[in-house]
């Protein structure tokens, strides 16, 4: 069992265990709590690669959790048993590019792959505290349901999930309101995703608040979503390197710069990893940081890929923290002038790169939309939206020598009028999906007020 301890950015909250850190979610100070210190593995590689999924996970995340091995290792192997495809995150070569499928859990999309893990370490640490939590989630789309999946039935947890109201695919939609467990809350909320999101961190922020409702948070400022998440960087990696490749790059598409954020740590511990590719839609605040050094919020614009129309990304703070020289005094500040602005500047050298180990990209509707229909025509390879931004930006950085990887992070049926706009038929399909169509729904819908959400939490939480 290792001892790690946990810390927030901001510096202001004693340390935490890992239990207490994955019950906390956002820290009382208002921060994101990130591991003490980065354990390095560049020795362990090599007998690394040859593991399963489930063996390589739980490798990985004992380095960070305190768990007995037994529990660790079953609680993992139980998270990825609903999975439909044996490597849980099969890698498909199309054309120049490495596709690392995400989308083979119980949703269709990666954010399954830490909240099966998520909802399942709830379950075990609530049970042997003998507690409750009522978790409050805001979702642009597919965090819902993954969310909603993770914990659904579980009796000691009740889950209130908030999405912008007519703002989600319709099928994202049918997939959270489907499920009519008395355990699941479903919020169409009057506004878009950054209303929700803010709704939630002022929540958060109230600690006399969240510690009589026992909130907790499963967006990804939860610490287990992101470690959960630098597994299949690892995983897919290793495949690259047992095949002749010194090292690899990863286009990720993001909004909220968690699944880029797990292949930042991925590196930091040691995986070879050259250029991490970041490709965001035309909310493209995180692109323009990178090419720029200025993080400015501008207006939320609707696009084919609605999980990343977001323009404040709750992960930030953690990559800043670190490119601040780990100095939370620097951070705060930070922080403080874009809350009381919306922008804040990197201090930079002239001439000086934000990041060398970043790329940064944005694709518009039209180059979405080519993208998903040059690669279904060259490589009979269909894409959702959300990935064909990253294989879009990725196509910009492609290397000779190291392997490009984009991470695939839904299934295409799951945005079935993308597709449709783009190829002119009908090809997306999955069965899940098509049977919800006639699916009985339950849904409430408010407004996108603070102390509408406080009142429905106090009348349906434990």
């Amino acid at each position: 069992m290792s001892a790690m301890t946990y810390i927030s950015t901001r510096g202001q909250t004693k340390s935490l265990g890992f239990q207490d850190a994955v019950m906390t979610g956002l820290a009382p100070d208002g921060g994101l709590i990130i591991p003490a210190k980065i354990p390095e593995v560049s020795s362990r590689l090599s007998s690394w690669s040859t593991l399963s999924y489930p063996d390589l996970a739980f490798e990985l995340i004992k380095l960070y959790a305190d768990l007995p091995d037994e529990d660790l290792r079953e609680l993992i192997q139980r998270s990825y048993a609903t999975f439909r495809h044996p490597e849980i995150t099969p890698t498909v070569k199309a054309g120049p590019i490495h596709i690392v499928e995400l989308f083979h859990g119980p949703t269709l999309a990666f954010k399954d792959i830490a909240l099966q893990l998520l909802g399942n370490l709830f379950e075990y640490i609530l049970e042997r505290r003998s507690g409750h939590l009522n978790i409050l989630a805001a979702t642009s789309g597919d965090t819902g349901s993954a969310a909603i999946y993770g914990v659904r039935g579980k009796e000691r947890i009740r889950i209130f999930v908030m999405h912008p109201k007519g703002r989600v695919s319709p099928v994202q939609e049918r997939q959270m309101t489907s499920v009519l467990d008395p355990n699941v809350f479903n919020l169409a909320v009057e506004g878009t995703f950054d209303d929700c999101q803010q709704i939630m961190k002022a929540i958060f922020r109230d600690v006399a608040f969240k510690e009589k409702y026992h909130l907790g948070a499963v967006n990804s400022v939860n610490w287990a979503r992101v470690l959960a998440q630098m597994v299949y960087y690892f995983y897919a990696a290793l495949r690259q390197l047992e095949s002749g490749a010194r090292q690899v790059q990863f286009a990720v598409p993001t909004g909220n710069f968690g699944d880029i954020l797990a292949g930042w740590y991925a590196r930091q511990m040691g995986l070879p990893i050259s250029l991490l590719i970041l490709a965001t839609n035309e909310n493209d605040i995180l692109s323009r940081f990178f090419n720029t050094g200025t993080y400015s919020v501008s207006r939320v614009v609707p696009t084919l890929s609605p999980a990343m129309d977001i323009q404040v990304a709750s992960n930030f703070e953690r990559y800043l923290y670190y490119r601040l020289g780990q100095d939370p005094e620097k951070l705060r500040s930070l922080m403080e002038t874009f809350e009381a602005t919306g922008s804040l500047t990197l201090p930079l050298a002239p001439g000086e790169a934000v990041d060398p180990l970043f790329a940064a990209g944005s694709a518009d509707r039209q180059a979405t939309l080519a993208t998903i229909q040059e690669f279904w025509r060259e490589h009979r390879y269909l894409l959702d939206p959300h990935t064909a931004t990253g294989v879009h930006v990725a196509k910009r950085h492609l290397s000779r020598e190291d392997p490009t990887l984009c991470l695939a992070t839904a299934h295409p049926a799951k945005f079935g009028d993308a597709i449709r706009q783009a190829l002119g038929e009908d090809l997306a399909h999955h069965e899940l999906l098509d049977k919800l169509e006639t699916a009985k729904t339950r849904c409430d819908t408010v407004p996108a007020d603070e102390s509408a959400i406080r009142n429905y939490l106090k009348d349906k939480a434990f």
